[in-house]
């Protein structure tokens, strides 16, 4: 599944831009991903688009690396991928989010939203969830704000009353959860039926769709936004009109298409390596516009603020 989103993001976007494809199957393990390299440097591509797996690129990456052949990777988040760079030499960007960047856009944004609130911090006791729950709070505090209630929860229960009782009692308006989307809307929907007054606040797990329990209208998501620009209109229009789908991967392997084909043309024209022509550059993509840093990050963290309406989570100016 995952594999034919990239493809099919990936030939619109060659069709398009002129380019011309390879396609190779890193299977998602060590193994595969050096096999796929293999193939690829054998073949002499010029770049590299792909993985979603971090056991395959980084497996990959040594050989890509002494042919000089720079990869654009559309999935994995692992920070030491980038963080690593000065010492591996890797030729890695990431048009993913960096791991850390749910938490670091969690922090920034509530700590300056909720400066004036009385605010509690809960989590579900997962790596994921505490990390992100310990991230705000940290960075809550070095910021001069301490929450009224800090707990872990019990995940996964039908109802989420007793904590509510706790959240209400300590007199908690506002709540960030670190945990699943399904947790934080059962929440918020038992604050509203005890006319608790609470607004809850999580990360990226609240956009899933398929869930037994809707959040509360005035529930808040820390997410990376949905593709609505012109050009991602365009390209959604176009994958719609043959009856296909924009789901997953298809529309950043597109974008990742419209970069190494973009950089191409520049490193030609400028007489100079691939590799240099994608770092410190903007690129106009159907993702929006997207520049690399020194590292291979992007060099403006895609987490935003949402509120959810009743139907839908829409965009919110934090500033």
């Amino acid at each position: 599944m995952v594999g034919e989103q990239i493809r099919a993001g990936a030939e619109r976007a060659a069709e398009a831009n002129g380019a011309t494809l390879t396609f190779e199957d890193d299977r998602c393990d060590a193994e595969g991903g050096a096999a796929a390299a293999q193939r690829l440097v054998e073949a002499k591509v010029d770049v590299v688009i792909g993985f979603v797996c971090t056991e395959a690129i980084e497996a990959a990456m040594p050989l890509f690396k002494d042919a000089s052949i720079p990869v654009i990777t559309i999935g994995v988040r692992t920070d030491s991928l980038t963080d690593r760079r000065e010492k591996t030499g890797w030729p890695v960007f990431r048009l993913a989010p960096r791991g850390d960047s749910e938490s670091i856009a969690v922090a920034a944004i509530l700590t300056r939203l909720w400066k004036d609130e009385l605010f509690a911090v809960v989590d579900d006791g997962t790596i994921y969830g505490r990390e992100l729950a310990e991230g705000f709070r940290a960075a809550a505090e070095q910021a001069g704000l301490k929450p009224v209630f800090v707990d872990t929860f019990r995940p996964q229960l039908e109802n989420q009353v007793a904590l509510v009782g706790r959240l209400r009692k300590a007199g908690a308006t506002h709540v960030f959860v670190g945990g699943d989307g399904e947790d934080i809307a059962v929440m918020s929907r038992d604050a509203a039926s005890l006319g608790a007054g609470i607004t809850f606040a999580g990360g990226e797990t609240l956009r899933v769709a398929d869930r037994t329990v809707l959040p509360e209208a005035g529930t808040l998501m820390i997410a990376p936004p949905e593709w609505t620009s012109v050009a991602a209109r365009d390209v959604i229009s176009a994958f719609e009109a043959d009856k296909q789908t924009t789901d997953g991967y298809t529309l950043p392997a597109y974008a990742a298409v419209e970069i190494a084909s973009a950089a191409a043309s520049a490193a030609a024209s400028d007489g100079k390596p691939l590799v240099d022509a994608l770092a410190g550059r903007d690129f106009d993509t159907v993702l929006g516009k997207l520049r690399f840093d020194a590292k291979g990050d992007l060099t403006e963290n895609p987490f935003r603020l949402f509120r959810f309406d009743g139907t839908t989570f829409v965009p919110l100016e934090t500033e």
